[in-house]
């Protein structure tokens, strides 16, 4: 008998042992801020805390013109784009990564605001046939019509290309009670705006500028009839340009201003104390707020007093139906940072920020902008050495040599102290001689051999005779050769006028010399022909 007792405690035994009869975790909570599960997610970074995010939808089908039909080849072919209509007989252009991606001097902003397409419109044409009417404009038919007296959002990007093919411009948002009305001006490319005919009313407009870049933009209208197709494009004002011009659209969103509500706003600036993220509040709403999709335990109010940091925010919004979550709020607190490089002389003291500083190195502090944002300075701070240089120079007598402020006209050796750019003393000491050139008074082309050519000489600072002219007494060119080599008697004057001897007496020079500093200068005198 005790032995079957034993063998019914160690059953016993070893079924509590067994892992089948572990303690089982339960399932995900969202708003505690711990991992429920076990799957090492937490909250809304769990599958199993997923809530869809509250956005608008577009009234404007295929607002992004992501659904295609075909992929564009060419200009031209908003027909490619699901649900859109060419507006105007002046057609708008679709481009989508897939194909064509529009002109090459007038290229889109890249990448595209919302997914991979995007279209195209001119204000105008002004090459080669001018024709300031032709408007291009995008139409579609909504989903639901415009409500007489409701009031409506109307948000999307336009994007610029280079400046000079997109100044700042008027966007318009026309409306028409009937999609009949879609497109117009049938035939007539020069048509201009919608109200240049019946049917169609303007609903809003909004000036943008930009250049290279996408903005968006927005606009409120509140139509006093129900409106059924709409279109978006330049104002009816006819411009006067030399060339293109040309703009973007993409990621249309026309919705009920309502829809728009549950987006996060900041109050003050993101580095004061002060600084909160708001939604509407309602009472029959519950809300809690996330960091990086980890519940802010106990934040369950429309307004979160941000204490936690960079981060991104969003709150999730719970009726008596179903849950909401926001769009992300990325919250930055902006990091300041200025560099100085300073320079003092020897001996003299740098005040940084209420220290004084008299040795070289880096140093660093922390300020406060007038936002409350901390703003590193870093200073790298160097002390001057005594400056020495050694300055060699020639010139001409009745020239000068400038030293700084200084100028010197005389041979010979001497300092000079001048200011560095730091303000410090720097020692110059200068050299200066006068040039070797020698300008002959006389000559005799008797060929004895001894002074028979009239020439240049001079030393290697005389680098190349760019001109030389010789003039007889009554002015008369008798001599001239250019950029020829000094000290060179094969090169100069032998006295000879037409194949003949020309005659004793007084004749006139000009010449002009490349020395060796790089600089030309130009001189003239008299000499004597004697045989």
């Amino acid at each position: 008998m005790s032995r079957y007792l034993l063998i019914f405690f160690l059953s016993v035994s070893l079924l509590s042992s067994s892992p089948l009869h572990e303690t089982r975790l339960g399932p995900e909570i969202c708003d505690n801020a711990l991992d429920d599960d076990g799957d090492g997610k937490i909250d809304l970074n769990d599958p199993d805390c997923d809530c869809p995010e509250v956005k608008p939808i577009s009234l404007i089908p295929n607002p992004s013109f992501e659904k295609m039909n075909c992929c564009p080849t060419n200009r031209s072919q908003l027909n490619c784009s699901e649900t859109w209509i060419q507006a105007s007989e002046a057609t708008t252009d679709y481009l989508h990564t897939c194909g064509w991606m529009g002109w090459d001097h007038m290229p889109p902003p890249l990448p595209f605001p919302d997914g991979m397409a995007c279209v195209g419109y001119r204000n105008g044409r002004f090459n080669n046939v001018v024709q300031p009417g032709w408007k291009e404009y995008t139409g579609a038919c909504l989903a639901s019509p415009l409500r007489t007296g409701t009031t409506y959002r109307f948000e999307f990007y336009i994007g610029f290309t280079q400046a000079i093919y997109s100044p700042p411009t008027t966007v318009v948002f026309f409306g028409s009670t009937d999609c009949k009305n879609l497109p117009f001006g049938v035939g007539n490319a020069g048509y201009g705006c919608p109200t240049n005919g019946a049917g169609w009313k303007q609903l809003g407009s909004t000036q943008v500028s930009g250049v290279n870049e996408w903005k968006k933009v927005n606009l409120t209208v509140t139509p006093t009839e129900d409106i059924y197709a709409i279109a978006i494009g330049p104002d009816c004002v006819d411009l006067n340009a030399s060339g293109d011009i040309y703009y973007f659209f993409d990621n249309l969103v026309l919705a009920d201003q309502k829809a728009f509500e549950f987006e996060i706003a900041a109050v003050e600036h993101p580095c004061s104390d002060n600084f909160t993220l708001e939604v509407p509040s309602y009472d029959t709403l519950q809300y809690q707020w996330y960091k990086n999709g980890v519940a802010l335990v106990n934040e369950t109010d429309a307004i979160l007093q941000v204490k936690t940091g960079d981060g991104n925010y969003v709150v999730r919004i719970i009726s008596a139906n179903s849950c909401r979550v926001t769009k992300v709020y990325s919250h930055r607190i902006p990091n300041f940072m200025t560099q100085v490089n300073q320079v003092i002389c020897k001996d003299a003291r740098y005040d940084f920020h209420n220290q004084l500083i008299t040795k070289g190195g880096n140093y660093k502090t922390t300020l406060k902008t007038a936002q409350n944002c901390d703003s590193l300075v870093e200073l790298n701070l160097r002390v001057a050495d005594e400056e020495f240089d050694t300055v060699s120079a020639k010139i001409f007598e009745g020239e000068y040599f400038h030293v700084g402020p200084y100028r010197y006209n005389q041979a010979g050796e001497r300092n000079v102290t001048l200011q560095s750019i730091y303000g410090c003393d720097s020692l110059v000491h200068l050299t200066l001689q006068y040039y070797q050139v020698f300008m002959p008074s006389a000559f005799s082309p008797n060929a004895d051999g001894s002074n028979d050519i009239f020439t240049i000489f001079g030393g290697n600072e005389l680098v190349l005779i760019k001109h030389l002219q010789v003039y007889n007494r009554w002015g008369n060119l008798v001599f001239q050769r250019q950029d020829f080599t000094p000290n060179d008697d094969s090169q100069g004057w032998d006295g000879a006028l037409n194949g003949n001897l020309a005659p004793n007496g007084v004749y006139v020079y000009t010449t002009r010399l490349l020395m060796d500093d790089g600089k030309e200068r130009q001189f003239s005198g008299s000499f004597v022909l004697v045989r």
